[in-house]
């Protein structure tokens, strides 16, 4: 199956993706230090987003590789936990016997196509790293370390 490539990318936007708009009294400046910038790409997190984001992954800040690889690997910790997340919604599903089988199907449906779409982000963003792995020149080292933090 042939998936474009721009198709790919509106799949990973809107699978990351979270628009908070600007608070009142937030200044433009303010609001581009909440948003991190992935390749084509715009996350954005709310405050307790991004409190616990940094606690979860403290082991790639503190890492001693390149800005970009770390927002990338954060964007695939991201995607990983969403596809856990809605592999257990649709488990919880299918054993769900209070919905009707019709419901069921097409609630089960909807979830496949979300998973779909957050696996395909998914490669996106693995694609992504691979390719900035490369432009960085990093040491053996910093390769190994990239290759671990992204398997966790």
């Amino acid at each position: 199956m042939k998936v474009a490539a721009s198709a790919m990318l509106d799949n990973l936007s809107l699978a990351v993706q979270r628009q908070a708009g600007p608070s009142a009294g937030a200044s433009a400046d303010e609001q581009a230090a909440k948003d991190s910038f992935i390749g084509d790409f715009r996350v954005t997190l709310s405050e307790l987003g991004r409190n616990r984001a940094a606690a979860k992954d403290q082991d790639i800040d503190d890492s001693s590789l390149p800005d970009s690889i770390k927002e990338t690997l954060k964007l695939i910790r991201a995607l990983k936990a969403q596809i856990a997340e809605k592999k257990a919604e649709l488990q919880a599903l299918m054993r769900d016997q209070s919905l009707d089988e019709t419901q069921r199907l097409q609630r089960a449906d909807a979830l496949q196509t979300e998973l779909s779409s957050l696996s395909s982000a998914l490669l996106g963003a693995n694609a992504t790293l691979i390719k900035l792995m490369r432009e960085s020149n990093l040491s053996p080292e910093q390769v190994q370390q990239a290759g671990s933090l992204a398997m966790v």
